[in-house]
């Protein structure tokens, strides 16, 4: 080991020499000279800003090895890998190792020969493991995700809330809980479940300006998609979230068919099919993974080009610290979004089913209505993300979609009082799609036997189309005049705040959707021209999945001409489905409850 006369000597020296940096970055320096005097840090910096270096080296100036806390056991192996590739001593213990190997890494922290040390919050939980580490000497601990102590954080892990046990055996060895990600109220529950209070605070700023943040309507997914891919990054490596484990398999496969190598990765694939695919994505050139959340945290891949949601995050710090996944090298990357109210319907109802407490779920859902606000949004959409974090950017940024294509409004004041005044003379007890039959003047079934006919309002909303309605009442949701009751299955609820509105003491600028029609270029059927062909798709879409289930040609679920009348009739109950042409009982019992879902979901979204 090089000896210097001062730690900050060695500090530069190992900076330079090993890493390669002829200089440190914003506070990175301050965190290093607190953690090798012994003190104790919460490290806030976006991802990308250099964490990892706050403890590397600090652990190869200070006596004794350096012991990092991680949930990623998938990358440990990278991440040693990357270090003794540097020529640091590292390496990890976890649990996909077999014991003798075990035994030679713990004998070489016991003799002195590890710098650097990788294990998972779970171990601490041996008592083998704490005696290992009492025995030893230990330079540091360094807590990485540190938000996954949080329970109000986004990636809560319980094992995390064992981590205070280190302040109670190693009283005298520094503590540092790192995060991208954490808002005031996340920072606080750190800060008190480690017992860091009185840790020195580095909280750096929250701007990545390389990334270009872009969010849109979502209308036609796979339309899009391919649009954003083949237009802007067709050889280029990114990653794609989805809600669903199911959806990331059918993006993937399809990609694959558009000639992408795209590959699906989710907590229900086997623990060897994820290592290959993370593998991949790490070590090929233009992969592109599509992911539930289970991916990605720690990914330490400069040249992510892009992230791209295709369903709505939770909440604004899973898209901060996923997007952050793009551009880490610095170079331009893209944050690229969709997403509908039938996304926030999704996650609310899976809200309501967690095991959650009562204020869990209202902060869950707090964080929801931040997140939609944010898509929502008609300024600067940096400014609003960066101002969620307490970080400010007093310009625009210039180099967000709203910035660089300001937003077309409209004077919706009047169309928001129909709305709402809708809401409240049906009794708060009815969805979206209900609510513009009653505005537009609709005399259906369901109309009829509510006698909704008979209401002042039935009617009067005939001035819009059913899309305007819809963003009208995905604004009003997202802006907080509206909530979405998910005990009455998606009925919409009047909110205190909607009040000076209905009552004419304020005015509200929507925003305008535009949507564009490429997917009518991509049928191959003609149709008549009072088909929506997004439906269409997603109808064909539907029909060919039960197809394939069954090993027989799409016809035989339903012809052309029978999802041709559910373009033009869209049906919305059992009974209104069995007045399709062709459809008998068999088949109403059979696919009636699924394709009602998909004409459901194009009306929502």
């Amino acid at each position: 080991m090089q000896v210097h006369c001062s730690p900050m000597k060695d500090a530069h020296y190992y900076l330079q020499h090993t890493y390669g940096f002829q200089d440190f970055r914003d506070s990175q320096a301050d965190i290093i000279q607190a953690v090798v005097d012994g003190r104790d840090t919460l490290v806030l910096m976006p991802t990308g800003g250099g964490k990892s270096l706050c403890y590397q080296i600090p652990a190869l100036v200070r006596d004794g090895c350096g012991v990092v806390i991680s949930p990623l056991i998938a990358l440990m192996q990278d991440q040693v890998d990357a270090l003794q590739e540097l020529g640091v001593r590292a390496s990890f213990l976890n649990s996909t190792q077999d014991s003798a190997t075990a035994q030679a890494i713990e004998q070489k922290l016991l003799n002195g020969d590890l710098d650097l040390l990788y294990i998972a919050p779970e171990r601490l939980k041996q008592e083998r493991m704490l005696n290992l580490l009492k025995t030893a000497t230990i330079a540091l601990f360094a807590i990485d995700e540190a938000h996954c102590v949080s329970q109000w954080g986004h990636d809560f892990r319980a094992d995390y809330l064992r981590l205070s046990i280190l302040h109670e055996t190693f009283p005298q060895v520094p503590r540092m809980a790192l995060t991208a990600t954490a808002d005031e109220r996340t920072r606080a529950e750190i800060l008190s479940r480690l017992d860091l209070h009185a840790a020195e605070k580095y909280i750096s700023g929250f701007d990545r300006p390389n990334i270009r943040y872009r969010i849109a309507l979502k209308y036609n997914v796979k339309a899009q998609l391919l649009r954003f891919l083949k237009e802007e990054h067709p050889h280029d490596a990114g990653i794609i979230y989805c809600l669903s484990r199911k959806k990331t398999e059918n993006i993937a496969d399809w990609l694959q068919t558009q000639g992408f190598t795209a590959l699906p990765y989710h907590a229900g694939l086997a623990a060897g099919t994820r290592a290959t695919h993370q593998s991949r994505f790490l070590r090929e050139e233009g992969v592109i993974v599509v992911a539930t959340i289970a991916f990605g945290m720690g990914i330490d891949k400069p040249d992510v080009r892009f992230v791209a949601h295709l369903d709505l995050p939770k909440t604004v710090e899973s898209y901060y610290q996923e997007t952050g996944r793009a551009g880490r090298d610095g170079e331009p990357a893209d944050a690229w979004m969709i997403y509908g109210l039938q996304d926030v319907i999704k996650l609310r109802q899976m809200m309501e089913s967690s095991e959650g407490s009562e204020e869990h779920k209202r902060a869950e859902q707090h964080r929801l209505n931040a997140m939609l606000g944010l898509c929502e949004i008609t300024s600067c959409r940096r400014q609003a993300l960066l101002n969620y974090f307490g970080d400010n950017l007093i310009e625009a940024c210039g180099n967000c979609d709203t910035c660089l294509e300001p937003v077309n409004t409209w004077d919706g004041t009047e169309a928001s009082r129909k709305a709402l005044s809708a809401v409240y003379r049906t009794g708060q007890r009815f969805g979206v799609n209900h609510l513009i039959d009653v505005l537009r003047g609709a005399s259906n079934d369901k109309i009829i036997q509510n006698n909704h006919h008979q209401l002042a309002i039935h009617g009067v909303g005939g001035d819009l189309d059913n899309n305007q309605w819809r963003s009208v009442y995905r604004q009003l949701v997202a802006r907080g005049f509206l909530s979405v009751d998910m005990e009455r299955f998606g009925a919409l609820r009047l909110e205190a705040k909607c009040r000076p509105l209905l009552r004419g003491e304020e005015s509200i600028e929507l925003r305008r959707d535009v949507k564009q029609q490429e997917g009518k270029r991509q049928t191959k059927t003609a149709l008549p021209d009072d088909i929506d062909v997004v439906l269409w798709e997603a109808l064909r879409d539907r029909r060919r999945q039960f197809a394939d289930d069954q090993g027989v040609p799409p016809y035989v679920i339903f012809h052309d001409s029978t999802l041709q009348e559910m373009c033009v009739l869209l049906p919305q109950s059992i009974t209104e489905f069995a007045r399709l042409g062709g459809v008998g009982e068999r088949k109403l019992e059979k696919y009636g409850t699924d394709f009602l879902q998909v004409i459901n979901q194009h009306l929502t979204a």
